[in-house]
């Protein structure tokens, strides 16, 4: 199943039931749901801590500015990490 590309102006979220959290035995970026564990890279913690109603547009201009980065890059990855994070019904759009 193919997911549409996201706009700049969507808001990601995390879906019902999903925590972003850090491991206490690991000390590690995980997401939590019902059905198991996600460990994070470092790189999708700093976009999934930004997912609080923020839109796509406004994460990846404060990332590109943050880090030195070139934004139209930077969205690209965004949306390719948002999007499989989608397709795993981890991460919801509005």
């Amino acid at each position: 199943m193919r997911v549409a590309a996201i706009s700049d102006s969507a808001r990601p979220g995390l879906a019902k039931g999903v925590r972003l959290q850090i491991d206490s035995t690991s000390g590690k970026s995980v997401l939590l749901y019902p059905e198991g564990i996600v460990e994070l890279n470092e790189t999708a913690h700093e976009i999934l801590s930004r997912c609080d109603g923020r839109t796509l547009g406004e994460i990846v201009c404060e990332l590109a500015e943050e880090y030195e980065a070139d934004s139209n890059a930077l969205a690209s990855d965004v949306r390719d990490m948002l999007s499989d994070l989608q397709r795993r019904k981890l991460v919801k759009l509005i």
